[in-house]
């Protein structure tokens, strides 16, 4: 039960996300519904926690959707219902403003093949 009610704060959370001023979506209801609708159809689809580093295709590169952390149902989302690739977004932003990013692991360059699934990458 825990695991669903992190599952719907979650999604709870996109939802209001969706309606704040700036957000990419912002103002289109039929967007932010079908952001969140992309991430519930992935209940019962990631079910194997899988925080490992994975040699990912660039763009649109995916660790396999039976498993993942919580970032990756994210990327999936927007993927499936708003055509955008957050592997490339992100990436892209590290490449033009990487030192406004967390140095907590280390890197000198952006590393398309995590950047995206990390949770401080995102919120940055």
């Amino acid at each position: 039960m825990a695991r669903m009610m992190d599952r719907r704060t979650l999604l709870a959370g996109l939802g209001a996300a969706c309606a704040l001023p700036g957000c990419a979506i912002a103002g289109t209801a039929t967007a932010a519904t079908r952001l969140i609708a992309a991430a519930r159809r992935q209940v019962g689809v990631t079910l194997t926690y899988d925080s490992g580093y994975s040699k990912l295709g660039f763009p649109g590169g995916d660790v396999p959707r039976e498993r993942g952390v919580c970032t990756d149902v994210l990327i999936r989302a927007y993927r499936d219902a708003l055509r955008q690739d957050l592997q490339v977004l992100v990436n892209s932003d590290m490449r033009a403003a990487f030192a406004a990013y967390p140095k907590r692991w280390g890197l000198h360059a952006p590393d398309r093949n995590i950047d995206h699934r990390r949770v401080p990458n995102l919120q940055t």
